[in-house]
């Protein structure tokens, strides 16, 4: 069964270079855990909105693809709530979410995958990377986004790249991180990962 992953980010327009970034950090993502196995079509939907319409739409036409729905969480989620209850009750307007194993989130947002790997963010960023400004609890999922986002600011401002910016960083460092250490530090990154694996096997 084909696999397509449809992630908050990078559009909307197919061809544009952010949306470009966004599916090759995805699919360089995805590589290195999925290995020889078949790989996932990555697209780049825009915003959370339009990722999750792109994602009905392919639940509607196309029945032999397998979709799966990726974005952040935005918020903490409770220990034992599922990523489906924690969108649809974030999410009022989304009244077409399906079961539980095709939802996957990046808790609390994407850029707390970065802080399970700090050696990509030093090798990208360079010595002059100020990591103790970055917060320092290893579950990452329980950092808030407001915190993660600051901590980046802080660590970077001092950086011949500059300030973290979403778009100019974001997707180059999604690509270089280890998500071996991402899944240890993220429960929800742990389901994600072995969902793929069981799609692609």
């Amino acid at each position: 069964m084909n696999v397509c992953v449809y992630v908050e980010g990078g559009g909307p327009k197919a061809k544009s270079q952010t949306a470009t970034a966004c599916r090759k950090a995805f699919h360089l993502f995805f590589e290195k855990v999925l290995g020889e196995r078949s790989k996932p079509r990555i697209v780049a939907s825009g915003s959370r909105d339009e990722a999750y319409d792109d994602f009905c739409r392919s639940l509607k036409a196309d029945p032999n693809s397998f979709a799966i729905l990726i974005v952040d969480s935005e918020d903490p989620v409770p220990s034992g709530k599922t990523a489906v209850a924690h969108l649809r009750d974030r999410e009022k307007h989304w009244t077409k979410l399906v079961q539980t194993s095709q939802v996957g989130l990046m808790v609390q947002c994407m850029e707390a995958w970065f802080l399970a790997d700090r050696s990509a963010l030093v090798g990208y960023y360079g010595a002059e990377l100020k990591l103790s400004a970055l917060p320092g609890n290893p579950k990452i999922e329980q950092i808030p986004k407001r915190d993660v986002m600051t901590g980046l600011e802080n660590a970077t401002r001092a950086t011949q790249k500059g300030l973290y910016h979403k778009t100019k960083h974001g997707f180059d460092l999604l690509g270089l991180i280890d998500p071996n250490m991402v899944i240890k530090s993220s429960p929800f990154a742990d389901e994600l990962v072995k969902l793929l694996l069981a799609k692609s096997a």
